[in-house]
């Protein structure tokens, strides 16, 4: 693996499905719980020029009973659901991460290729910002 230099952003991706223990009766898929959570994990972490942004869907284009594939969020998702009046903690707990996305900024949050046609696995991607390097 190569180290990054100053001014290159990094991209981790994984791929896989990821889990959920169900606690509650809403609607969503592991991939938007995946990506919610990220998001509640990232929250005032603050990175030039707007920090990182994480990205969670299926290759066959549909996540859970719905007909989104996944979500994608950033730092400042938290902020973003605060200042809309949504509790992130209440839909995590009620696995309702579809209904939360689909609340949140009209949607824009969700990811909706359609049905794809193919099955590979889930991706899931971290996109990191260049982080300046000060050597004195």
């Amino acid at each position: 693996m190569a180290v990054p230099k100053d001014g290159d952003a990094t991209c981790l991706l994984a791929g896989g499905e990821p889990t959920v223990e169900l606690t509650g009766m809403g609607r969503g898929g592991r991939n938007q719980e995946l990506a919610l959570r990220v998001g509640q994990e990232l929250r005032g972490l603050e990175l030039p020029p707007k920090g990182p942004v994480f990205l969670s869907g299926g290759t066959d284009g549909q996540d859970g009973p719905t007909e989104a594939a996944g979500a994608i969020t950033d730092a400042g998702l938290c902020e973003e659901a605060y200042a809309q009046g949504l509790d992130v903690d209440s839909f995590l707990s009620n696995n309702d991460s579809y209904t939360f996305f689909s609340r949140l900024s009209a949607g824009q949050r969700l990811l909706v290729p359609g049905l794809t046609c193919t099955n590979v696995m889930d991706v899931h991607m971290l996109l990191i910002p260049p982080i300046p390097i000060k050597i004195r």
